[in-house]
């Protein structure tokens, strides 16, 4: 069972978390900072930080630290590129 990141598959058993399963799979960073472009994976692993934001079947701002890695999931990066609301 896989889902995709960046378009390359990464294993998940269906129960784990898209950061849990990017770590397993060797992927340390999926976002940069908008100012200095600094690499960011998971920091506080509970959804408060918000440094793991990837874009999953298209709905942008999901926190990987609390979203399930489902097979079949398209998880991208998250471009943080633009303005600040």
């Amino acid at each position: 069972m896989t889902f995709t990141f960046d378009g390359r598959p990464v294993p998940t058993d269906g129960r784990r978390t898209i950061a849990a399963a990017l770590l397993a799979a060797g992927i340390r960073s999926w976002r940069r900072t908008r100012v200095g472009d600094r690499p960011r994976g998971i920091f506080c692993g509970i959804g408060i930080c918000f440094d793991c934001l990837v874009r999953v079947n298209g709905t942008p701002s999901q926190r990987a630290c609390l979203v399930v890695a489902r097979p079949g999931d398209v998880v991208e990066t998250h471009d943080d590129s633009g303005p600040r609301p």
